[in-house]
Parts: C-alpha cells; structure tokens; sequence
C-alpha cells in the first residue's frame, strides 16, 4: 500500500500535468485527476471530510461572479477563503465537469476569456483553479510531503563482512597483546588508540586511512620492539583488505 506522502504525490503530479497538457486532452485530464482521488483511500477520505455539510450551489453562487451593466458583461471566478472550502469547490467544479452538468468550454470561455482562444482560457483556468487546488492539498499534507524517505541502510556484501570479522579477530587479539606489552605508558596508548581507530577504518571501508593507520602501528612496534606472534598477519590481511576495495 502507498504512504499518504506516496499518494499525494502522485495526485500533486496529476496536477501538475494538467496545467501544462494540451487543451485538447484537457477532459481526460480532469478525469485522470477525479480517479486519482477516488483510487486514493487518503485523498478520498479528505474529500468525503471537506464536503460533509458543504454548501455547493451556496458557494457556487459566491465564487463564479458576474458583473454586468448597460455596456459590458465580466465573469471570473473568486475562490473560497478557507483551503477546505477551496478544495471541496474545486472538486465539486471538476465533477460537474466530468457529468457534463457544466459545459467546460462554455465555462473557459465565460470565466477566463483571454484573448479569445480556448487554450489561452485553459491555460488561465489551469493557473487559478487547478494550482489553487493543488496548493491546497499542499498545505493540508505539509508535515507528510517534508518528510524524508526512508532509505533502507546499505548492508555490506558477503566478503566484506567475512573481512570485517577477521579484521575484528586480528585488532583484538593485538590490542591484548599491546596492553600487555611491557613499554611506557604513553606509547602503549598510542598503540592502542592506532589499533582501535584501524578497526574503524577497516569497517568504514576507508582504504587511505587503513593504509595510514597501518604505517603508524608498523612505526609503533619497530620503536618499541612490540611485535607480537601474530602481527605478520595483520599486515597480510591489511593487504588482502586494500586490494578488495
């Protein structure tokens, strides 16, 4: 099932079609819009909450105004106040359109007349009444749309994790070793801080660090005369381990 961010996604871009289609296929684009919503179990019920108790003709008759006089005749549209009332107008205006209740080329050309030509209307129609609409759901889905998406963590493959529990072996079996060592204090914790700081590069992955950190302790166990039985190993998987990134 889709999340409510996937869902109203997709009906935003339903949207952003429309405002830029061919006015040609404009009919098939207000439908593909209605089904969208209706196939949306989260846009459906948003539609059913807007237009519970809502006043269609009331509002209808407020928002698709006509100013006439002896001379002149001028019709446009003054949408609703509230994002609720805007989504429900606009919804019910498009199924109007959908039912063939309502004339959508009549309507172009007595609400949004342009410079007389049908797709210079729809593209008027589009900037008003179809935006309007999608900054609505917009704004009621916010906190969903600035959500992040969930990026599933890459999973080492099979061989780097196989190397990662040798290297795991290997660096702890020096760090006893190293603390047992019979040498000052404060080189001990140099070692040792080298020794942690190589497993962490190791499972990061970091090739250059590895390399560096490996110089460091090689420095660290020739000054010291710290060489365990099994450091010929650790550098031989250092080795193995560089080659495999």
């Amino acid at each position: 099932m889709q999340s409510t961010k996937e869902q109203v996604e997709k009906f935003l871009s339903k949207c952003e079609e429309m405002k830029y289609c061919k006015f040609i296929v404009a009919p098939s684009k207000i439908s593909d819009l209605l089904k969208c919503i209706v196939n949306s179990r989260e846009l459906y019920g948003l539609i059913d909450a807007v237009t519970t108790d809502f006043d269609y003709p009331a509002v209808k008759s407020n928002c698709l105004v006509t100013i006439s006089n002896s001379t002149y005749e001028r019709c446009y549209v003054n949408l609703p106040q509230t994002t609720g009332q805007v989504i429900a107008f606009v919804f019910c205006l498009l199924m109007e359109f959908e039912n063939n209740t309502l004339n959508f080329n009549e309507f172009l050309r007595r609400y949004f007349p342009e410079d007389g030509s049908y797709v210079a209307s729809y593209r008027a129609f589009c900037a008003v009444i179809i935006k309007s609409l999608q900054d609505a759901v917009a704004q009621v889905y916010e906190d969903e749309l600035n959500t992040p998406d969930y990026i599933e963590p890459e999973q080492p493959d099979a061989q780097r994790a196989q190397l990662i529990s040798v290297a795991e072996v290997l660096i702890s079996g020096e760090i006893d070793y190293v603390t047992n060592c019979p040498v000052p204090d404060e080189d001990k914790e140099g070692g040792l801080k080298i020794l942690r700081q190589l497993l962490v590069a190791v499972k990061s992955g970091d090739k250059n660090l590895v390399e560096a950190l490996a110089c460091g302790y090689n420095y660290f166990i020739l000054y010291n005369r710290c060489i365990s039985p099994s450091v010929t190993q650790l550098f031989a998987f250092i080795v193995e381990f560089e080659k495999s990134i």
